[in-house]
C-alpha cells in the first residue's frame, strides 16, 4: 500500500459523509496494511474472515477504486427453477391443503420440499395474499338500477330547498363491561384490555345523517319496531327547518314499509322516501357514519349499563355536530354499472 493510496483510504474513515460499507472496507485493508493477521482484523471488525480476504483481493486487483464499488455476485446457486416458482403460483391459486381453506407458507413449503421463505418471496412477487379474503353481495333487486340511480342522484344533485337525510338503525348496540380494568398506554406499549366481557344489555341507535352537513340526528330507542321509527321520524319533523322537503334514504328493513308508518306520511308530505336496493347497505352514506362511531367510541369503550351507552353515543353526537365532516359521494352510476357488470361476469365465468 503506497502512502497515496493509505492517505485515501484514512480520508474515507475519517469523513463524516462516507457509506459505512466503504468504510468497513478500508479499515480491513488500513489493518491488514499495518501487518494484523486476516483473523486479528476479522475479530477486531467483528466480520468474517472470507470478508477480510475478500477485499483485500479486492485491493490488490484494482486498489481505492476497487473498495468503492460493490462485488460482482454470480447466478445464486439457491435461485428458485421457474418450473417450481409456477407451480407454488398454481397450487396456491386452485388447490387447498388437506383439512384445511387455505395454505399457509409452512404448509405449501413443506408440499414442495422448500422453504417458507421461498413461499412468501414467491407470493410476494405475485401478490398472493391466501391468508387474506373480502366479502361482497351482488344485489338481485330487479329494480337496482332504478334505486341506484334514484339514490345517487340524490347525492351528486340534490333538489333545491330540500335536505338529503341518510336514515338507518344500528341494532343491538351491546353496553360491554370488561371483566378486569385495563392498562393505560406508555411509551413503548400499548394500552390493553382483557378479551372477555361482560354483557350489560343492549341498545338500538336510530340515525339521519344530514349529507349536506354532516350533522346527524339521533336517538336510542330500546327495539327497533316501527313504533320507534314512528317517534324517530316525529324527532326529524321537529329538529329540521319546517320549510324544507326531506328526502330520506332507507333500506328495506320491514319497519320503514309498515302501514303505520305509510299512513303517518300520507299526513306528512314533504317525506320523500328513498330505498336502497336489497343487498346495498353501501349506497346509504349514514353506515359510513355508524363505521365512525364504532371504531372511535363504542368498540374499546366500557359501559356499566345501558344508559351510561346512551349517554356516550349522545355525547359523540353532540361533539360531531360542533364540527361536522360531510362524507362526499363522487361515484356516477355508470362507474357503477361497469364495476358491478364486471363483478358479475367474473362470478358468473367461476361458477
Amino acid at each position: 500500500m503506497t502512502d497515496e493510496q493509505r492517505q485515501t483510504l484514512q480520508a474515507w474513515v475519517d469523513a463524516k459523509t462516507t457509506a459505512q460499507r466503504i468504510v468497513l472496507r478500508s479499515r480491513i485493508c488500513l489493518l491488514a496494511a499495518a501487518g494484523h493477521s486476516n483473523n486479528s482484523v476479522a475479530r477486531q471488525l467483528e466480520v468474517t474472515r472470507p470478508t477480510v480476504l475478500l477485499w483485500r483481493k479486492r485491493f490488490v486487483e484494482q486498489g481505492p477504486v476497487g473498495l468503492a464499488e460493490d462485488a460482482p455476485h454470480g447466478p445464486s446457486t439457491r435461485r428458485t427453477k421457474a418450473q417450481l416458482v409456477q407451480a407454488i403460483v398454481e397450487a396456491t391459486l386452485h388447490s387447498t391443503p388437506p383439512a384445511a381453506t387455505h395454505w399457509s407458507t409452512r404448509t405449501m413449503a413443506q408440499k414442495f420440499g422448500v422453504s417458507n421463505a421461498t413461499v412468501c418471496r414467491i407470493w410476494d412477487a405475485h401478490g398472493l395474499q391466501p391468508h387474506r379474503i373480502k366479502t361482497f353481495k351482488l344485489s338481485k333487486d330487479k329494480r337496482f338500477v332504478e334505486k341506484l340511480a334514484d339514490v345517487v342522484g340524490l347525492y351528486l344533485n340534490p333538489p333545491a330547498k330540500a335536505l338529503v337525510l341518510c336514515v338507518d338503525e344500528k341494532s343491538q348496540v351491546q353496553a360491554l363491561d370488561r371483566t378486569q380494568p385495563g392498562l393505560p398506554m406508555k411509551p413503548g406499549r400499548c394500552g390493553t384490555m382483557t378479551h372477555d366481557y361482560k354483557r350489560n344489555g343492549t341498545t338500538c341507535l336510530f340515525a339521519a345523517l344530514n349529507v349536506l352537513e354532516g350533522t346527524v340526528i339521533g336517538t336510542c330507542y330500546p327495539r327497533h319496531r316501527n313504533q320507534e321509527f314512528l317517534k324517530f321520524l316525529r324527532q326529524i319533523d321537529r329538529e329540521t327547518p319546517p320549510e324544507l322537503d326531506l328526502h330520506l334514504v332507507l333500506d328495506n328493513y320491514g319497519t320503514h314499509n309498515h302501514d303505520h308508518v305509510h299512513d303517518w306520511l300520507a299526513k306528512h308530505p314533504r317525506f320523500h322516501l328513498h330505498f336502497t336496493p336489497t343487498s346495498s347497505s353501501w349506497l346509504n352514506l349514514v353506515e359510513r357514519w355508524f363505521g365512525e362511531i364504532t371504531r372511535k367510541r363504542i368498540r374499546r369503550g366500557v359501559f356499566r349499563s345501558v344508559p351510561e351507552l346512551t349517554e356516550a353515543i349522545q355525547e359523540f353526537i353532540r361533539v360531531n355536530n360542533q364540527n361536522p365532516k360531510p362524507f362526499v359521494w363522487t361515484k356516477k352510476v355508470e362507474q357503477i354499472l361497469e364495476k358491478v357488470g364486471h363483478c358479475k361476469a367474473v362470478t358468473e365465468t367461476l361458477h
